[in-house]
């Protein structure tokens, strides 16, 4: 099939767009710009120095002439000196003393830390973080987005001189390297070298040979039965006698590899919906080269959802199917359905939202980096390559929580000289993939930048479309810990949607909020239903309102499919069973997923 001719989406949207394939040759001057700006991109990591540089001037500016505030901060900080040079003397805490880190400090957290001098320059650290932070926030007149940024980037600049960073002044790191006699630090030289060389290409990525995928991840049985140029779609092997006349799809996300919702067998969200009798299929995301910079998110739904929704439709004969979108997945499936709903398509019976966002404007800490002149600058990164590299990516997320994903990792291996055990969710985390220019450009315009599609801005075939055309039931989980998709900007589905809807608020970040399968200790949920005609709860009083569960979500979820859902019959045919079109392929998980 002809990709060019999928992009239908509204042609003064494309031609308007800044990103990297407007449809225009760019100026030879314009190009001198973009490779300047892709080299400034390589030199700050991909984030835009002006944006740091209009939250420093409007908070230095504003900090110069509050001499209020001034005061404050010099009165603090003399509290805090004088309360470290007291207990530097006397050994006790001074009375009064500057405040402390308001989230507590686990790095601090050993009894090592306890004992002088620790102590001190452990309590002189964190005095200095909620100093700075003081400082940057709270100046009247200051935008609220550069004060969030001053915040996180003082932050970031205090954590980076964090007496636990280096072996001199960590006493774990010390009492280690008395103990070894030196040998953790050259394993962590080591393990150092060996992370360099696999950063810039000189050695292949790491090998897990217990984490092998069709084996011990991504193991479920079944079979490709459809592929084009952007998916793979898999159908896996009924495990029951009788089956639900309607199908489940699965819509994963494509910045990562589509088995984090069919990982290890003892917690595989596909083989558990498999078991509970649902013929499964799940989309696999081809990993784009720079010959797909041009496939754009119109792309994404043509010949990702709405193929294989055909594709499901022509194998099982459902008149309905159940659709699940998980992540970026289940914003394009939004997407999707509203589109459907427009056009009078009615064959889904239920839209399922993990962790999936529809409303950007309180889209979590992500919001930091999202600026006109951020995502400018990585189109112009992606100009030269065609695509964004998961390095790119990742290191926007380990920024957001660089004690547990910069400082944290960078202890244990090279001064520790310790290597985690690897498990299967640490696996597929590494296993990331890349994302095509021009996709990436219009995602976070139109959607993170400028949240076209619930203001009614966002185009189908030439055409606005709104998620409140949507009146299929509703089923959608937000997780306690979700920087990626904060719960309350996943509850906001309520408000754009005029169907039936059941919020579950779980345990657990993005990624082990949703992959958390039965039996697992310590997990618990909230769950309520909010019916199409009922009066809208704010999330705050919906959470006061709903008593938490032990246990995981994922039965709750069985049973609201079976509701909503037909009775057993015969098991539909296998893709293998058909000729043509849809016949088997290769066994699952198939080739996409192995792309590199």
């Amino acid at each position: 099939m002809d990709q060019l001719s999928l992009k239908t989406t509204d042609v003064t949207r494309v031609s308007e767009a800044t990103g990297p394939d407007t449809g225009k040759a760019p100026s030879v001057y314009a190009e001198i710009d973009r490779a300047v700006h892709a080299g400034v991109a390589r030199m700050t990591a991909g984030l835009a120095p002006s944006m740091f540089a209009e939250a420093w001037m409007d908070w230095a500016v504003h900090l110069a002439v509050s001499p209020g505030k001034q005061l404050e901060l010099f009165e603090e900080f003399t509290r805090g000196a004088q309360a470290i040079w007291s207990q530097a003397i006397t050994g006790k805490a001074m009375r009064g003393k500057a405040k402390e880190a308001p989230d507590g400090d686990r790095r601090f957290a050993g009894e090592a830390w306890r004992r002088p001098p620790f102590h001190l320059w452990s309590q002189a650290h964190q005095q200095a973080w909620a100093w700075w932070q003081q400082a940057v926030t709270g100046v009247h007149g200051v935008a609220a987005p550069h004060e969030n940024l001053m915040a996180f980037a003082t932050g970031l600049a205090v954590d980076a001189v964090s007496p636990s960073n280096f072996a001199a002044t960590n006493p774990e790191v010390i009492a280690a390297t008395l103990d070894q006699r030196g040998r953790n630090l050259l394993r962590g030289a080591q393990h150092l070298s060996e992370d360099i060389a696999r950063k810039f290409g000189a050695e292949p990525p790491q090998r897990l040979p217990h984490f092998t995928l069709g084996r011990t991840l991504a193991a479920t049985p079944g079979k490709v039965v459809f592929r084009n140029e952007l998916i793979e779609l898999i159908q896996y092997a009924p495990q029951t006698e009788t089956v639900r006349p309607e199908p489940i799809l699965i819509v994963p996300a494509w910045i990562m590899k589509y088995y984090i919702l069919d990982l290890s067998q003892t917690n595989s969200l596909v083989k558990y919906l498999v078991q509970q009798g649902y013929t499964v299929f799940i989309l696999s995301w081809k990993n784009p080269d720079a010959e797909d910079r041009g496939l754009g998110m119109e792309d994404y739904r043509q010949l990702g959802v709405l193929e294989a929704v055909d594709a499901v439709q022509a194998i099982t004969g459902a008149g309905q199917i159940h659709a699940v979108g998980y992540c970026l997945g289940g914003t394009l499936l939004a997407i999707a359905a509203a589109a459907m709903a427009r056009d009078g398509d009615a064959r889904l019976a239920s839209v399922t939202l993990l962790a999936a966002q529809v409303d950007f404007t309180e889209a979590g800490e992500l919001r930091l980096f999202i600026s006109s002149s951020e995502v400018t600058l990585i189109e112009d990164m992606m100009a030269q390559t065609g695509y964004l590299t998961s390095d790119q990516m990742a290191g926007a997320f380990a920024l957001l929580r660089a004690r547990d994903l910069i400082w944290a990792p960078m202890i244990r291996d090279y001064l520790l000289g310790e290597r985690d055990a690897a498990f299967d969710l640490m696996t597929w985390n590494a296993d990331a993939t890349r994302m095509p220019a021009r996709m990436h450009s219009e995602y976070l315009r139109w959607l993170f930048l400028n949240n076209d599609l619930t203001e009614g801005r966002y185009h189908v075939s030439n055409k606005a479309v709104a998620v409140s055309d949507i009146r299929a039931p509703v089923f959608a989980v937000g997780t306690e810990q979700d920087h990626v998709a904060p719960w309350r900007s996943v509850y906001k589905i309520h408000l754009f949607v005029d169907a039936d809807v059941t919020f579950v608020l779980t345990s657990g970040g993005h990624n082990a909020g949703i992959v958390s399968e039965p039996g697992h200790a310590g997990r618990h949920f909230r769950i309520a239903d909010t019916p199409l005609d009922a009066p809208f709860r704010d999330p705050d009083e919906w959470l006061a309102a709903t008593d938490p569960q032990q246990g995981s979500w994922w039965p709750a979820f069985a049973a609201w499919l079976e509701a909503r859902s037909g009775r057993p019959g015969p098991l539909p045919p296998m893709g293998g069973a058909l000729s043509g079109k849809y016949a088997a392929l290769c066994d699952a998980p198939g080739t996409y997923v192995r792309q590199r």
